[in-house]
This record gives structure tokens, sequence and C-alpha cells, in this order.
């Protein structure tokens, strides 16, 4: 284990130091190649901080208004059919659409039932199985320009349910989780 956290320790000085080494070899200006890149990334950011700043007021505001609240009321007979419980609903709702909000969930899960019970432990994995769709193709394809995402939602939204019915057979296993 000691030599596992001596490479990860050593492994990002080691890889910097060859990138600068290489380059200094190759004859490359180091240093504007790195500004080069920075001013790239604040290009970047700045064209997908409008839309993170609106996906993630959107999904306060639809928390605040009760909407979140209302949508699980509505889908608590398919929780109660696919045995999810139903303070784990949010969990799978804003999963798709902001990661920090559902660890919020979860932590409240966390505090109210605890980690080793069956909503934290179907929480934590449903979190390890799913993805934040809605933000990852927001994000990836406003950052490269793509408009026509075709396929890609209904394929994001369909892995999104295999990885929540997933989490819920892997919690159904684990020992101690019923």
């Amino acid at each position: 284990m000691k030599l596992f956290l001596f490479l990860s320790d050593f492994l990002i000085p080691f890889s910097m130091f060859y990138i600068i080494i290489y380059g200094f070899f190759q004859g490359t200006d180091i240093y504007e190649s790195f500004l080069q890149g920075v001013r790239e990334g604040f290009r970047i950011v700045a064209g997908i901080a409008p839309t993170m700043v609106a996906l993630l007021v959107s999904v306060g505001v639809f928390r605040a208004c009760g909407a979140l609240d209302f949508l699980c009321r509505i889908l608590s007979p398919a929780g109660n059919l696919l045995n999810i419980p139903l303070e784990v609903i949010p969990v799978f709702m804003v999963r798709m659409f902001s990661s920090s909000a559902a660890i919020g969930f979860v932590l409240d899960i966390f505090k109210e039932y605890g980690p080793d019970s069956r909503p934290g432990l179907m929480a934590s994995v449903m979190m390890s199985c799913t993805e934040t769709v809605i933000y990852t193709i927001t994000i990836y394809f406003m950052s490269v320009g793509i408009r026509k995402t075709r396929w890609t939602l209904p394929g994001a939204l369909a892995a999104t349910l295999a990885g929540t019915v997933a989490s819920i057979l892997i919690t159904d296993l684990m020992p101690g989780a019923l």
C-alpha cells in the first residue's frame, strides 16, 4: 500500500518534469505553450459559464418551488413497485442534472438513516452507477459546438435507467442492506 501511495505522490510531479524536459529538447517555448493553454481554457470557461449558471439556477428553482417534491410524490408508486425507498427518489431525479445537488440529498439520507442503511447504500451505489446526463451533455456539447445531439439524450437516459436498476439490484444483494 505504501508503494502505491509513493507512486501516486510521485506521478504528477514526474509527469510535469517529463513534459518540460521533452519540450525543452523539442525546442518548444514551454512557458508560451502553457500560457496559450491557459488562454484557451479561459475562453472555454467563458463560453460554457452561462450554460452552467442557467443549469444550476434551474435546478435550484425546481427544488425551491416544490416541483421536485411533487414529482417525487408522483413517482413514489413506481418507486414502491421497484423497491426504491422514497428518500432515494430525489437522488435519482436530481442526479441527472447536478451531481452536487444529488450529493446534498445523499448527505441528508446519511444524516437521517446512516450510510449503512438501505437508503444510504442505495443512494451511494446509485451515485456511482449513474451520470449527470443533462449537465454532461450541456457542458461538453456546448464546449465543442455540437448542436444536434441525435441519440445522445435517449441513450444517456437509458444508461441512467440501467444504472439505477443496477444500483437497486446491487444494494439488494448486499448483506445487511435489507
